[in-house]
């Protein structure tokens, strides 16, 4: 019976960067990765999960040191793009939010077929014992530092592997959360569907109208993460390097049940209705459908996500996951795996690590908590093209101002650090949830235009100042001033949101904002945060 330092069920993604993190880290670790799929992964049609923003693409380039491979195989992604065009006949005519141009901080469009199978090449070549088409047959977890226990199936032969650490990266399959009954719902009931196309879907293949098309530089739409958004809904087009490209739906089934998309031909009659010009750019390429699937109810949370004392963890999916509208999947896989390497890295130094997991614990699902009410009960914002482009203002702010400086400052494992922020990150919880309930209330008094314009993020310079400050290295007083700033910058943002719903509804609710802004001081910033009124906006 082999025995290794590090047993991971699960050879997809989070299962492959964190040995590719391990190894690099301890070089010497004895790391066996299971796979139940047999490689070579198919290209393109293999997994969602496609779209990474800059706490994945940070991890993948810089810590994983994975950027020429990036820049090379996959597709670096032209920010997320928004129109507001349900049931519209031309796209040219509806509110775009995105950038105009390449914003500095990059981040990438991953075919997952592509990337899985070369980190599986790069985990061997550095002595992971990567063992594809493996079935995981049972499993025993040892309890206070004894071995766990793996029995598995390969091409019909059965074998044996004792490990000191029992990592389960196997995924919705959740197979340590299954046995430990660590399945938590929570209240964010939207579903999914999505396919995959053999060829590329270009929203400027739609138009020729000359002034649309020159609002980018480049003019490549299609290298973006495209939301087509309505009332409970928006719709993906995601571009994948081997050509093809990634379509989908999500939505809130109270305004848009599952079974009226929970098939190509369903989802093809809702495109007909919701977004014609992509049902008829759709319909003459049904012979390149590579493949449908569907989930149910995508979001969950979990009790537990590892133990030090016992020596095992959940990584990426098979612990929670949020919603793919930000796409912050793949950052949770980072941030797991980096707390993950780490107890790892204390447990062989002989540190206290049954201490200190519990901390990592509290400070994950601090940022799951502080996420999740971006996303929850606010699907029927999405109408709103006066309301949703600034909701993702804010929300790119919350993002970039707090958990990126965290991950980028590789502050997240440094508890006292993060013990001395607590009541900062908790002030921002609290703001957070009192703006987005506040943004719901505006939105539903909205009129619902949607006037022809460009709401473009890249002539916002302190927006694009924020995007090109993530890979600023920083020491500890620049590190506290930045988020400190930020703070103000928050503060700032909310004040502006407000004002500038006030001034077409003055009888929205505002004391529960008020009452969180007053908590902290903050100067009136000095130039305007927001888009210009519609009337202003360039057409």
């Amino acid at each position: 019976m082999a025995h290794h330092d590090v047993v991971i069920l699960g050879g997809g993604l989070a299962g492959l960067t964190l040995a590719l993190q391990l190894k690099q880290r301890m070089p010497a670790l004895n790391v066996l990765v299971l796979e139940r799929r047999t490689h070579p992964l198919p290209e393109a049609a293999h997994k969602v999960g496609e779209s990474s923003v800059e706490i994945q693409a940070h991890h993948l380039a810089n810590v994983l040191g994975l950027k020429d491979y990036l820049d090379q195989r996959q597709l670096r992604k032209f920010g997320f793009r928004f129109f507001w065009s349900d049931g519209a006949p031309d796209l040219t005519q509806v509110t775009e939010l995105g950038a105009s141009t390449f914003l500095p901080t990059a981040s990438y469009q991953l075919d997952r077929g592509i990337l899985e199978n070369d980190l599986a090449g790069m985990v061997q070549a550095l002595g992971v014992q990567h063992q594809d088409g493996a079935l995981v047959r049972e499993f025993t977890l040892g309890a206070r530092g004894a071995q766990h226990h793996v029995r598995y199936e390969r091409d019909g032969v059965t074998h044996e592997a004792t490990a000191d650490w029992l990592v389960d990266a196997s995924g919705r399959a959740g197979l340590v959360k299954r046995k430990l009954d660590l399945a938590q719902l929570n209240d964010h009931a939207a579903h999914a569907v999505w396919f995959r196309i053999d060829r590329r879907v270009d929203v400027a293949d739609w138009t020729d109208d000359p002034e649309w098309l020159a609002r980018c530089n480049p003019p490549n739409r299609w290298l973006s993460t495209n939301h087509l958004v309505g009332a409970g809904y928006w719709a993906w087009l995601i571009p994948l390097a081997s050509g093809s490209h990634s379509v989908g739906i999500v939505a809130d089934p109270a305004l848009h049940p599952l079974e009226s998309m929970n098939t190509f031909d369903k989802a093809m009659d809702w495109f007909q209705v919701h977004q014609p010009q992509l049902y008829a750019d759709l319909d003459a390429k049904r012979d390149g459908l590579q493949d449908f699937a569907f989930f149910k109810r995508f979001s969950y949370g979990c009790k537990k996500v590892w133990s030090g004392n016992d020596r095992w963890a959940l990584t990426g999916e098979a612990g929670l996951f949020l919603d793919p509208f930000y796409s912050p999947g793949g950052d949770f896989i980072a941030i797991s795996n980096t707390f993950v390497t780490e107890m790892i890295a204390k447990d062989r130094a002989k540190a206290p690590v049954g201490m200190l997991a519990p901390m990592y614990e509290r400070i994950y699902f601090s940022l799951y908590e502080a996420m999740l009410p971006i996303y929850t009960g606010q699907y029927p914002i999405f109408h709103s093209a006066e309301v949703m482009p600034l909701k993702v203002l804010w929300d790119y702010t919350f993002y970039w101002g707090v958990m990126c400086q965290l991950f980028f400052q590789n502050k997240l494992v440094d508890v006292q650090t993060m013990a001395r922020l607590q009541p900062d990150l908790a002030w921002t919880h609290r703001l957070n949830v009192a703006v987005q309930d506040f943004l719901r209330a505006f939105s539903e008094v909205d009129d619902g235009a949607r006037p022809r314009r460009m709401l473009d993020q890249a002539s916002l310079p302190w927006f694009a100042e924020m995007n090109r400050g993530l890979t600023d290295v920083l020491d500890e007083p620049q590190f506290g001033a930045r988020l400190e700033a930020n703070l103000q910058l928050l503060h700032q943002l909310a004040a502006q949101l407000m004002d500038r719903a006030l001034l077409a509804h003055p009888q929205l609710p505002t004391q529960a904002l008020r009452t969180v802004m007053a908590e902290r001081q903050a100067a009136p910033a000095l130039i305007d945060l927001l888009f210009p009124e519609p009337a202003l906006a360039t057409a």
